[in-house]
């Protein structure tokens, strides 16, 4: 699965120690990434992953577009309620997610249960949707 992460400057270290945990289940899969969140996933959980511009510098914009096309399976998305300004929106990633069924996360309690089921193999919802669908 293509797993997208993002995580706003308040909550990039839980967003780290989060990828820590479930690294095991998290290198079975291609993770893609905002830039700073991405690098220091990357640098701290040694995982690979796969980094887009920063949040402020149209990352966000990046992930969007891929959730357009289908083209992310799951987001994991940490969202500071006090969000600045120049951090990413959460609207249009989570109106993505409704329109095209994408199973996202924008806290820990619901990224523990994404990644658990996803490990049980709980997740392979899209053939229980459209039986046709082949990546």
């Amino acid at each position: 699965m293509n797993i997208a992460i993002i995580a706003h400057d308040q909550k990039k270290e839980l967003m780290v120690q989060f990828c820590i945990a479930y690294r095991g289940i998290l290198s079975k899969h291609t993770i893609l990434a905002t830039g700073i969140t991405g690098k220091r996933v990357s640098e701290a959980a040694d995982l690979n992953v796969h980094c887009f511009y920063s949040g402020s510098q149209g990352g966000a914009e990046q992930i969007a577009a891929r959730l357009q096309y289908n083209e992310i399976d799951m987001l994991l998305f940490f969202r500071d309620t006090m969000a600045r300004a120049n951090e990413p929106s959460d609207k249009e990633l989570l109106r993505l997610c409704d329109e095209n069924n994408i199973p996202v996360a924008t806290n820990i309690a619901t990224a523990e249960v994404l990644i658990h089921g996803l490990e049980r193999g709980d997740l392979d919802w899209r053939n229980i949707v459209n039986p046709k669908y082949n990546r």
